[in-house]
């Protein structure tokens, strides 16, 4: 057997060989100077005849071959791998299924308990934020009732609004005298 170009090429059918013969024997009895019209030798084209062989093997190459067992030659690739079931108990090798499951259990607990354990922190650092914010409104809510009722007292009050009139822009009565002291 011999490969040409990736495909595998055999020996030829008896039909190949046939015309190839026949081929060969037209092609003997021409002779190569009388029959150059430009179609070929003997009437014959050239890649036609060449070209039949080529082509039958081509199709039969790009056949689909029926597919084999390929569960056989994963079991033997196992085999070829791992070795036989008695082969591997000797070694130890056996892990029972419930140990699996325990371990898929155990992946899934701590799986959940991660999960968990990062929602409560995200709940207490938010209640910290919270008890902040609800401590800064408190204190706000607190100067914000003081200015109101002063706001208030300084639109009714007259004692309020002297008060205000002197210590905040300076001003005096007109019998009193102001004395600077340095």
């Amino acid at each position: 057997m011999t490969i040409y170009s990736g495909h595998e090429v055999g020996r030829p059918s008896f039909y190949e060989a046939f015309t190839f013969a026949a081929v060969a024997m037209k092609l003997e009895s021409t002779s190569w100077a009388g029959n150059l019209n430009g179609k070929g030798l003997g009437g014959v084209e050239v890649s036609r005849a060449a070209n039949s062989f080529w082509v039958d093997e081509r199709i039969k190459a790009q056949r689909v071959s029926p597919r084999t067992n390929s569960l056989a030659s994963v079991q033997q690739i196992s085999l070829d791998i791992i070795g036989t079931r008695t082969e591997v108990r000797r070694r130890g090798g056996v892990i029972p299924s419930w140990v699996v499951f325990g371990m898929i259990l155990l992946a899934t607990l701590a799986v959940c308990v991660t999960v968990n354990m990062r929602t409560r922190a995200k709940v207490q650092v938010a209640a910290q934020q919270l008890t902040v914010m609800q401590t800064d409104v408190e204190a706000l809510r607190n100067v914000n009732q003081s200015m109101k009722s002063e706001l208030e007292r300084l639109r009714t009050d007259p004692r309020t609004i002297e008060l205000a009139a002197r210590s905040r822009l300076n001003m005096v009565r007109s019998n009193e005298f102001v004395v600077p002291v340095e």
